[in-house]
């Protein structure tokens, strides 16, 4: 199977980290980026959509199939951010462009990149988690093929990537460490781009992938 293939948030570490991952796959066929900016990357298989409204895609909806899946690697942080802000930078602008991608690609395989800690029963006291929660639960009822929520912890860095977040600029050496002690809450930021191909291709019988699936994944 040759996968065709939207990625989103390829300007932040792990979306550049699975736009590589695809780029070096020999399974994926092409690839749309759309961002709000360029990625700078120029490639056979890559196409790019400069849209500055992730609240509302329809005006590119005739540009956004067949494609086979959708790896959702856009997010923000909430620090700084009250419940209203955080909520309708992550939870309205994902859930209204999945709406739209559920609509013209419905057996398409949606990736939506969550985290450690995510809460789906959307009533704990952790904000963030509340409405990551309340994010994928939307998601999980939009008429896709698939849809897998992945929810890293720790993320090793893939090497000469420009967009690595500064916390983990020069903590490489921090990996086999925690590898070691808590190797349920460490992967690679390959492994994460790798896992949402085999996914995508193959499946698999968990909707929600923690750290250790992931990693199983990325194996298969």
């Amino acid at each position: 199977m040759k996968l065709n293939i939207i990625i989103t948030g390829v300007t932040g570490m792990v979306g550049e980290g699975v736009l590589h991952e695809t780029l070096l796959d020999s399974r994926v066929e092409s690839i749309l980026v759309i961002s709000r900016k360029t990625c700078g990357i120029t490639h056979p298989k890559l196409k790019e959509i400069i849209h500055s409204n992730f609240m509302d895609i329809t005006t590119i909806e005739n540009r956004l199939f067949p494609f086979d899946a959708c790896f959702f690697c856009l997010g923000v942080s909430s620090i700084g951010k009250n419940e209203e802000e955080y909520s309708k930078l992550t939870y309205n602008l994902t859930t209204n462009f999945a709406q739209t991608l559920a609509k013209v690609n419905p057996q398409m395989t949606f990736c939506y990149v969550s985290g450690a800690g995510t809460d789906s029963s959307e009533k704990g006291k952790s904000m963030w988690a509340r409405v990551k929660g309340k994010t994928e639960n939307y998601i999980f009822s939009l008429p896709f093929k698939q849809v897998f929520a992945f929810r890293p912890a720790y993320i090793k860095p893939t090497k000469g990537l420009k967009n690595t977040l500064k916390f983990y600029i020069g903590s490489s050496f921090i990996y086999p460490i925690l590898k070691l002690i808590i190797p349920n809450y460490v992967s690679t930021l390959k492994d994460i781009g790798i896992a949402m191909i085999n996914c995508s291709i193959y499946g698999f019988d968990k909707s929600i992938l923690d750290v250790k699936d992931i990693n199983q994944v990325a194996k298969i």
